[in-house]
């Protein structure tokens, strides 16, 4: 292969460790690698879709959307393991519900009729474990006041601490990545709720790659913490290691997605 290309469709706090994954994988396969994050990442899942892009990391629904509904060739690579106690050495991630901390607000009863944002239609930690949430509670309609798709996890809490809306559900991992990097805004901000466990975003790749290829590639990621150079790639983006993923993993998705499809938010 001439160049095989990676990219991701996550939060782009992450970027700069799938970027390090990328260039580490290409030097123990022996070749070209490039992680395409130089364009939007609508454009990045076209470019997946289309098959110009070989690997990707995606939401787990739009995972489970390409592969029942649209019959995609592509499958199951790995999903990340985080570090963090919380996830209990599975590969899950939860969906934090925030708040300023010096709001009102201390539960997810308290929210009904505020402004909420959403970062975009397809996500499942932003938008449909919320709309599944707001469907076991009999919730089916107007449970917010507003709704505003912000455009990414960043934004809404952006939009959150400038006062443009209440409340968001965040990825966890997103969240504690901010966090990290800003330590200050994890005192002005208040989790009132806590979404999953839920199955953790997947990488997924073409099945038009050659089957030795993508179990080379799967092994590679799979070990890759059992080295001292990997696992510090890793320890960039609180990852712990890697972990082979299968279809029926994503079942709990295509479940909470049939119910909360009744919601609107």
């Amino acid at each position: 292969m001439n160049l095989l290309k990676f990219t991701s469709c996550q939060a782009a706090t992450a970027d700069a460790t799938c970027r390090a994954i990328v260039a580490y994988l290409g030097q123990r396969l022996g070749i070209p690698t490039q992680f395409v994050d130089d364009v939007p990442w609508q454009e990045r899942s076209h470019l997946f879709d289309a098959g110009e892009i070989q690997v990707s990391w995606i939401c787990g629904w739009p995972y489970v959307r390409r592969v029942d509904r649209e019959k995609r060739p592509i499958e199951l690579l790995v999903a990340p393991v985080m570090q963090g106690a919380r996830y209990q050495g599975r590969p899950v991630y939860f969906s934090d519900v925030v708040v300023r901390r010096d709001s009102p607000y201390r539960c997810f009863a308290d929210l009904r009729g505020v402004r909420w944002a959403y970062n975009e239609p397809e996500s499942f930690s932003g938008n449909w474990v919320v709309r599944y949430h707001l469907a076991t509670l009999g919730e089916m309609v107007g449970y917010f006041g507003v709704v505003v798709e912000s455009g990414a996890h960043q934004n809404s809490l952006q939009m959150i601490m400038d006062g443009e809306v209440t409340a968001a559900a965040i990825d966890s991992t997103v969240l504690e990545a901010i966090f990290q990097s800003e330590p200050a805004l994890s005192e002005q901000i208040n989790i009132v709720a806590t979404l999953g466990p839920n199955p953790m975003p997947p990488w997924v790749i073409h099945t038009e790659l050659e089957p030795a290829l993508r179990q080379r590639l799967q092994t590679l990621l799979t070990s890759m913490h059992e080295d001292s150079s990997g696992q510090a790639i890793l320890n960039g983006d609180g990852m712990a290691f890697f972990a082979a993923a299968d279809n029926a993993d994503y079942d709990p998705i295509r479940e909470m997605v049939r119910h909360g499809a009744s919601v609107t938010l």
